[in-house]
């Protein structure tokens, strides 16, 4: 009988994956990557046309020895590592590695592991995809590039183990950009207006929205405005204008992407991007179900496509006809992939088997395990289902020359959302009016409610809003999103509070110099723009080396110039007046991962530490002592009394020694504006040049 060798990446497909070929195939795991470019240098000879330098990866001698003797009893080897650039580049090396014979290894790759998935894949066997492993190695160059030509200019430069990305930098930048808009935003005031209004023989009220004068809408921007409107309804009568019914339908999701699933999971089940994807890679390589043994439960995770097999949709569309009825499923096609980015080879995330539901396989899954699988299982039904139709009732009530509105919606047919609504939906949900409302009723005032508000500065990013980004910029690939976070998380540049992303002092110190040195690695454009190269590598419309010729050169020439210019700014340990306790010498600033501290320069004999309080020379407007640079335990910044925790005095802004001409109040920098602290006050004035040295 033959004998067939299947190298797979992971050792927890082995079993599945054998379970499925029967006795003949013998399966084995390559542990992922078995080949890559040296830790200790650079690894591509720049001399003679950019040639990567491959070794086999430290500790992976023993399996590739025991990989080569099974390749060898076998009749035929079938490369099955995962079903992207990254799978096809390990059994690309797999096959270098082995010194496999051309004429007895194919390529296999199935989207899911099921029976009938990976037999259809022995069946479909190719050869390599070299324009799939060409991509993989230009983003593996430009990557290692980037990396080992910039991050030794920061260790200079900030003296510490700190590192440059591609993406990681972009990343950084855009964390960077936002946290600028919202430090220089300043908050306008604004009203609104609302009516308690009763229909006659009703209990209830009608809470009506002050719309504009006329048909026009009218922003209420000062009290003087809101004291005028008020003025001009005094006495009058409120009536019924115009009542409008209709119908609005709310299509049914689009199936999970890496990114929409790493979105919404963050919202849902507050998981981060690094979670999400962990739990992910185990639905997908399987796991032990009660009755069926080792199962996989969902298809790859690495997808930026919405594309749904006509197996698997018709399989959604008769499991929805049986447990929901005719008038649940959807009819005709549903929506396509609109991402012109998206590379179509994969589908969407999916179950395996519509029909394993969550219930059924609750008991056997941990509760992350289960609730993941559980909202990607929903996500799939509901978009093989009908949209959901709401009754929609919108009511004019005039009151003289002023409109105030009311609108209210109730779900007629509930549709998709039968099964799955989603993290923003749900706090929108129905909002009905009392009973049906008709034209020329006459109202009951009762009372007005005005409210006092101001604008607030756009939102931190989360990990969802920075992956949606990064998505909708063209930035990073599916595989990209969770590593990039983790990186900058892990470097500590970023700091995570509740769901929210702050910079750290390191952070920005970095940041700043990537923007000032290499300021194309960090545009948002010229990385998307790089990506969309990367694209026409694997499309086979562009050699790989082109990139990296037309790349390499302007990366040298920066780093060579920031290499002249940092050199004359080579930073010295600062000294500072503070004495160590222990051995008497005048204590230095040094930078640690959390940003500066004050550390003896008689190391490694003293080694006495202390955090470094940076004095900003401003008075604390509560006690009068310094006002110093603090940071919260996750290392974000924020300015408060040298003399905490008796004073309490805190502020996120830097406060600055002016006070406010208006209220006397102290006034904090925002930008290039110098704003009081109390917006209730609102004074705003331009910072003194002097100042922003200062």
């Amino acid at each position: 009988m033959a004998k067939y060798l299947v190298i797979v990446e992971s050792p927890a497909k082995v079993k599945t994956v054998k379970k499925y070929l029967g006795a003949n195939y013998e399966v084995a795991a390559s542990m992922g990557h078995v080949r890559d470019l040296p830790k200790s240098r650079l690894g591509i000879d720049v001399e003679h046309d950019f040639e990567p330098k491959y070794i086999t990866i430290r500790g992976k001698g023993e399996l590739l020895a025991s990989l080569r003797k099974a390749a060898k009893k076998a009749d035929k080897v079938y490369l099955a590592t995962d079903p992207d650039r990254e799978g096809e580049a390990i059994s690309w090396h797999l096959s270098i590695a082995l010194n496999l014979d051309e004429n007895k290894m194919r390529r296999i790759t199935f989207n899911e592991i099921t029976k009938s998935a990976v037999k259809a894949s022995i069946k479909q066997a190719r050869d390599i995809d070299m324009n799939l492993v060409d991509e993989q190695q230009a983003r593996r160059c430009l990557d290692r590039m980037v990396g080992y030509e910039i991050s030794p200019l920061l260790w200079k430069k900030i003296k510490r183990g700190l590192s440059a990305g591609r993406v990681q930098s972009v990343a950084l930048r855009i964390i960077g950009d936002r946290e600028d808009e919202i430090n220089a935003f300043i908050p306008k005031e604004y009203w609104t207006l609302e009516a308690d209004l009763k229909i006659p023989g009703e209990k209830k009220p009608l809470v009506a929205k002050f719309h504009g004068k006329g048909s026009e809408k009218m922003a209420i921007e000062t009290k003087e405005q809101l004291d005028e409107i008020l003025k001009g309804l005094e006495n009058e009568t409120f009536t019924v204008s115009e009542v409008k019914k209709g119908e609005r339908s709310k299509k049914a999701p689009l199936p999970f992407t890496t990114s929409t699933l790493q979105q919404e999971a963050s919202k849902v089940l507050n998981f981060s991007t690094q979670k999400t994807m962990r739990l992910a890679q185990q639905l997908y390589e399987g796991v032990e179900v009660k009755g069926k043994g080792t199962i996989a439960l969902i298809s790859y995770l690495r997808t930026d496509s919405t594309r749904i097999s006509e197996e698997a949709d018709a399989a959604a569309r008769s499991f929805i006809q049986e447990q929901y009825g005719t008038k649940y499923t959807a009819s005709g096609d549903t929506t396509e992939n609109k991402n012109s980015k998206a590379q179509d080879a994969h589908e969407a995330i999916r179950p395996t088997d519509v029909t394993n539901t969550p219930v059924m396989v609750k008991e056997s899954l941990p509760r992350d395990l289960f609730r993941l699988y559980q909202l990607i299982w929903k996500r799939f039904v509901a978009s093989r289902m009908q949209p959901a139709v709401y009754e929609t009732t919108s009511v004019k009530i005039s009151g003289g020359e002023y409109l105030f509105t009311v609108a209210a919606s109730k779900i007629k047919f509930d549709g998709f959302m039968s099964v799955y609504v989603q993290a923003d939906e749900e706090k929108a949900q129905n909002n009905t009016l009392v009973r049906s409302i008709d034209k020329d009723t006459v109202l009951d005032f009762q009372e007005f409610d005005e409210q006092q508000h101001f604008t607030q500065p756009p939102a931190h990013y989360t990990e969802a809003s920075l992956v949606k980004t990064l998505e909708e910029l063209g930035i990073g690939r599916p595989s990209t999103y969770a590593p990039t976070i983790s990186l900058i998380l892990g470097r500590r540049y970023v700091t995570k509070e509740g769901k929210n992303l702050y910079m750290t002092e390191i952070g920005e110190v970095v940041n700043n110099m990537m923007k000032q040195s290499f300021p194309s690695i960090v545009d948002v454009h010229f990385t998307a723009n790089m990506e969309g190269l990367l694209d026409m590598v694997e499309e086979g419309k562009v050699p790989w080396k082109e990139v990296i010729r037309n790349f390499y050169p302007d990366l040298d020439e920066a780093v060579q110039k920031a290499e002249k210019e940092l050199e004359s700014v080579k930073i010295e340990d600062e000294v500072t007046d503070v004495v160590c306790e222990e051995c008497g010498r005048n204590m230095v600033i040094k930078y640690g991962p959390h940003g500066k501290f004050l550390a003896c320069p008689g190391f490694p004999e003293c080694r006495n530490t202390k955090p470094y309080l940076e004095k900003i020379g401003v008075p604390c407007p509560i006690c009068g002592k310094d006002v110093v640079i603090r940071k919260t335990k996750k290392g974000r910044r924020y300015y408060g009394c040298e003399n905490n925790p008796e004073c309490e005095f805190m502020s996120w802004q830097k406060p600055s020694k002016e006070k406010c001409p208006q209220c006397g109040g102290y006034m904090v920098e925002k930008g290039n504006k110098l704003v009081c602290a109390d917006e209730q006050c609102g004074y705003v004035t331009s910072l003194k040049k002097e100042q922003d040295h200062a």
